[in-house]
């Protein structure tokens, strides 16, 4: 598991400038932060190092992952397809 200091600097860099990255990013946090180990926040790093048009593309499924990508990238980018936002608060 991620110690604090290393969970809070990943969200830190989580923050996007669309919208709809934040909203998926907050979303995978809030479910999977207690549980977040090396090997998924290196996947997340390296999606997070995407621009951030390429990065919701990947996410909408607009486009596929190119074959380089690391499979623990490739995980972290089916959670967040999967896990999508927070549903709203009423």
């Amino acid at each position: 598991m991620l110690d604090a200091l290393s969970l809070s600097r990943l969200k830190w860099r989580s923050r996007r400038g669309l919208l709809e990255n934040d909203l998926v990013l907050a979303g995978f946090f809030e479910k999977h932060a207690a549980g977040l180990d090396e090997q998924r926040a290196l996947g997340l790093e390296a999606l997070l190092a995407l621009d951030d048009g390429d990065l919701w593309d990947l996410i909408a499924g607009r486009a596929e992952p190119a074959a380089t990508l690391a499979a623990d990238a490739r995980a972290v980018l089916a959670e967040l397809r999967a896990g999508g936002a927070p549903a709203p608060r009423a």
